[in-house]
This record gives structure tokens, C-alpha cells and sequence, in this order.
């Protein structure tokens, strides 16, 4: 893992067209922006967490799939995007 030191309004580039901002710093958390081409996924731990596990849920072919929930998911991931 690469560990950096950024202040507010400073970035780094990833893969040359994946460029992560720091915008605000808090308390307890900072706010980031991530410029990256559409095709490129952006998602947070949490949700691609979530995804990855109904994806395995779904490939099983049980019954417990959610997927009202799987779709909720990806509406958040789209509206993350914008």
C-alpha cells in the first residue's frame, strides 16, 4: 500500500486519467474527489462489499437473493457517480 501525504486542494493521478482530489478535511473524516472516465467503476468499500456478496448468492441459485436490494445498491453507485 502506498501511504501519501496530501493537503486540501492537492491530488495525485492514477493510470494517467484516474485523478483523486482532496477537497475538505474534518475531524474525523476527509472528503475526496475521484475524476475517472465512465467505464472506469468507482464504488466504495462497502458497496462493492455488498455487491460482491449477492453476486455469489446469485451464482449459488439460492433463494435469498434481494434483488430490489442488489438494485438499490447500484442506484446508490450511480448517483455516486454524478
Amino acid at each position: 500500500m502506498l501511504i501519501l501525504t496530501r493537503k486540501v486542494g492537492e491530488s495525485i493521478v492514477i493510470a494517467n486519467d484516474i485523478i483523486v482530489k482532496v477537497v475538505e478535511t474534518g475531524k474525523s473524516s476527509i472528503r475526496i474527489g475521484i475524476d475517472a472516465p465512465r467505464e472506469i467503476s468507482v464504488l466504495r468499500q462497502e458497496v462493492f462489499d455488498a455487491i460482491q456478496k449477492e453476486n455469489i448468492l446469485s451464482s449459488q441459485g439460492t433463494d435469498n437473493i434481494d434483488i430490489a436490494r442488489a438494485a438499490k445498491l447500484i442506484g446508490n453507485k450511480d448517483k455516486e457517480s454524478e
